[in-house]
């Protein structure tokens, strides 16, 4: 469907997937996106332009539909000729037939079954089912991974793409197990070199600990944090019931940016998924489609091994 050599995608984080870490995975084997949604119109068109001069390999955008200037974005996408595009946060129908009229493979991101129904429905190429143990944005059900993609693989007929607590070989092949056709990858490249995110973020990945995130902000957009100050802000505004309202306040206008890309690790909003606490080390994203690849094909022959036991 995408054309690539590895059934291994990374996400389109805002603030995190530029044209650079979109063009190193991409030209990796795997699928690179760039998150659009931290982007205005003319950042977002120079981005693409950017990575289709770095890399001569397939890759896409990610683009929240609710994403105020959508209309630009989209006439963007159909100007610079990409084939490729992930939608999340928001209806499927609204712009899933005029992306595919003009050639685009149209994959949407779901957090339940119903949702995936209703994308293949929009006419989707394929779904992503992401689980609650995912960074970012996420459902507001905290359904996991291992519960959701069974469940969208047997809803509906398009491919799933497995998302949520994906790090290595060892969890795609537990996706594979689960029915998915490919692994979207997000923690583990926001804390590669060519991620575009602040140093101060990258660190604070290697060195979270299980247990350093939290889903939280349902009534706002679903967001799992790293529990800084913050953070501790936020857990504070609910132990005083705080308003929708009150919440909104507190958040702000470019909380995201100001923790992601300019490394405000106190006052900013630092969004990531609970596989941080696997991730060690910043990594060229190269060296971790390789390692994802590598640590994937020694599963799949320790499973091999295991169905050599004999008939049951």
């Amino acid at each position: 469907m995408f054309g690539v050599r590895f059934p291994v995608i990374q996400a389109g984080m805002i603030w995190c997937s530029g044209w650079e870490l979109a063009s190193a995975v991409s030209n990796a084997g795997g699928l690179g996106l760039i998150g659009s949604g931290s982007m205005y119109p003319d950042i977002f068109r120079d981005q693409v332009r950017k990575c289709k001069a770095a890399t001569d390999k397939p890759f896409g955008v990610n683009i929240p539909l609710l994403y105020p200037q959508i209309e630009d974005h989209i006439q963007i996408i159909l100007d610079e000729g990409v084939k490729i595009v992930f939608s999340s946060a928001g209806n499927p129908k609204t712009w899933t037939s005029t992306l595919k009229n003009h050639g685009v493979t149209v994959v949407h991101v779901v957090s339940s079954s119903k949702f995936a129904l209703k994308a293949q429905e929009a006419g989707c190429d394929a779904v992503v089912a992401e689980g609650f143990e995912a960074g970012g944005h996420n459902g507001r059900e905290e359904t996991t991974t291992l519960c959701l993609v069974p469940a969208v693989a047997d809803a509906v007929s398009i491919p799933v793409i497995a998302a949520g607590g994906i790090y290595d070989g060892r969890s795609m092949a537990a996706a594979f197990a689960l029915g998915a056709e490919a692994v979207q990858v997000g923690s583990r490249f926001a804390a590669s070199m060519e991620a575009s995110a602040h140093e101060n973020f990258k660190n604070v990945i290697t060195n979270t600990k299980e247990g350093d995130t939290q889903l939280t902000l349902k009534e706002l957009t679903p967001v799992r944090l790293i529990k800084n100050e913050f953070y501790q802000e936020v857990l504070a505004a609910y132990s005083r019931c705080a308003s929708t309202e009150d919440l909104t306040a507190l958040l702000g206008r470019g909380r995201a940016k100001k923790g992601m890309f300019e490394g405000d690790l106190v006052n900013g909003e630092l969004e990531i998924g609970q596989v941080a606490s696997l991730v060690k080390e910043v990594q060229p994203a190269a060296e971790i489609v390789n390692d994802i690849m590598r640590t994937f094909k020694s599963c799949l022959g320790k499973l091999q091994e295991m169905n050599s036991m004999g008939d049951i």
